[in-house]
């Protein structure tokens, strides 16, 4: 049809993969973690609160995903993208709404189609990031 064209989508069982590679990372750590896994429109597809983890750690977690379904890009890369540039690194954070420039959101991706994106929040930045690469990694797999 004229005026349409298709794109790909993270299914719900992928989506629960997604999620329960991260718990299992999340379990080395011994924290307790969010875990939102979007779709490639910023839309839920799953989610998890883990007993314990931190309310304010759901809209992280969600923010971290739209962030990395929306540009294709890893949380983390925007600190380094936006630092060394003064218009984005005063009017990005406060400008683009739901954007999260560290680490613990990765878009999923088949091929170079992003399908998706998973976004971490519970400890710190870098604990996040850990347990959702363990998501992309079960994802590609």
């Amino acid at each position: 049809m004229t005026g349409t064209f298709e794109k790909a989508s993270i299914s719900a069982e992928a989506a629960q993969a997604v999620i329960a590679a991260c718990v299992a990372k999340a379990a080395d750590h011994g924290g307790a973690f969010v875990i939102v896994v979007l779709d490639e429109s910023g839309v839920m597809k799953a989610s998890l609160r883990m007993d314990g983890a931190p309310l304010v750690s759901v809209q992280v977690a969600t923010d971290k995903a739209y962030t990395a379904a929306g540009f294709g890009l890893p949380t983390d890369t925007w600190f380094d993208f936006i630092n060394g540039d003064a218009p984005l690194r005063l009017g990005a954070p406060t400008g683009i709404d739901r954007l999260v420039a560290f680490g613990g959101g990765y878009p999923l991706k088949v091929g170079e189609a992003i399908v998706g994106a998973v976004g971490v929040s519970g400890g710190h930045w870098s604990d996040d990031m850990e347990v959702a690469k363990a998501g992309v990694e079960a994802f590609a797999n």
